[in-house]
């Protein structure tokens, strides 16, 4: 109905037709998501090698909503139903994320400020002054010789979605933050990289290093050096 009433509002815009073709077309930009699935008691993820696995190999509890290990089930008319996963966490990549930020004029620029346009007067007015990012500099010099590599900051918290307390579910997204932006837009809302989506009856607690595996990998790679296109040189 939404995309209906914006295709009669704005008729010389090219509306897609259906959510496929939302979904579709947001893929395309970079601004997907996989969905990795997980076990209910935050054991693993079936993930990478693990990925096939029809029940957590800690507690044991099976891969999906049914005891059967087929992918496809049969109800009682015959037609054919997909099995559920317990449980679904919602990454979102973060490379692909990072490399459009260099493809806007705006922003590709913005992501050099803390060296470029930054006042060093030993006052301390963002984290490129800080003792931390000093002495990580002179550890890595060659990280820091080039200015547009990422300096990122992770922040998680969790919340009831339905704001009623006494339900016993939660979401707990994981952000990044890339502090190489100026003070005043690194911190705004729009400049936070959302990470991943992890839903559960509880908070994953000391358990959300089963779930930062897939981040990690990408950061890995990332350190290793990922090339991409700066639209200012």
């Amino acid at each position: 109905m939404l995309l209906e009433f914006l295709r009669e509002m704005f008729p010389f815009a090219k509306i897609p037709q259906s959510c496929q073709d939302m979904k579709r077309l947001i893929k395309d930009l970079g601004l997907g998501y996989d969905k990795i699935h997980s076990c209910p008691n935050d054991c693993m993820l079936y993930w990478g090698d693990q990925k096939n696995q029809q029940s957590c190999h800690v507690c044991g509890k099976s891969h999906w909503m049914n005891s059967n290990t087929e992918d496809v089930n049969t109800d009682e008319g015959g037609a054919q139903l997909r099995k559920k996963p317990v449980k679904v966490l919602q990454y979102f990549p973060l490379i692909p994320r990072l490399q459009r930020l260099f493809m806007s004029s705006k922003t590709a620029e913005s992501m050099t400020w803390h060296n470029d346009q930054r006042t060093d007067d030993g006052l301390l007015r963002h984290p490129a002054d800080s003792l931390a990012w000093k002495s990580f500099d002179s550890k890595f010099p060659s990280f820091a010789s080039d200015p547009r590599n990422v300096r990122l900051g992770l922040a998680a918290d969790g919340f009831n979605p339905f704001k009623i307390m006494s339900t016993s579910y939660s979401t707990w997204p994981v952000v990044f933050v890339p502090y190489n932006l100026p003070p005043w837009i690194c911190m705004k809302q729009s400049s936070f990289i959302l990470s991943m989506i992890i839903p559960g009856e509880k908070g994953p607690g000391n358990d959300i290093d089963i779930y930062l595996q897939p981040p990690i990998e990408e950061l890995k790679q990332l350190w290793s050096g990922v090339e991409t296109y700066d639209v200012l040189k």
